[in-house]
């Protein structure tokens, strides 16, 4: 019995690691600025503010800063919103917010990387889920909140 179990594991793990074309993924290009794209995307859905997430301070000194999905925003009061998002932990990793407000849009984008004071430790990796506030020049209102 042990040896049919193991031959079926090894099978799989055979058939796991094959290298056929129609398992290999597409390689995305890359780009060399780390700043966010200015083509928005789809709105960006508004939550009740969310307690359990991590709290982020901005930190426009990251290293290695790479844009970061903004899951969702939540309204903190009429000046400020809460952008949601996925990171490592804040004792290694620190985000960096950028908001572009205009008559009809909020253009939201978050970018997350390395504290330069942990560039050259080792850290975890965990991931939170993270919180940063923002200010805004004026209120949402019936402004759309688009990702960029």
């Amino acid at each position: 019995m042990r040896v049919y179990a193991l031959a079926t594991l090894i099978c799989l793990a055979i058939a796991g690691c094959s290298s056929g074309a129609e398992n290999e993924a597409t390689p995305e290009p890359s780009s060399e600025s780390s700043a966010p794209t200015t083509v928005p995307t789809p709105d960006v859905p508004k939550t009740p503010v969310e307690e359990f997430r991590t709290s982020f301070t901005p930190r426009p000194d990251i290293v290695r800063a790479r844009n970061t999905p903004v899951e969702s925003w939540s309204e903190v009061n009429p000046n400020a919103i809460a952008l949601n998002f996925t990171a490592g932990t804040p004792e290694c990793y620190g985000v960096d917010p950028v908001v572009t407000e205009t008559d009809t849009t909020v253009e939201v984008a978050v970018r997350t990387g390395v504290l330069p004071e942990t560039a050259d430790k080792m850290c975890v990796l965990i991931s939170v889920m993270g919180t940063v506030e923002v200010p805004l020049q004026a209120p949402v209102g019936d402004r759309t909140v688009v990702g960029r």
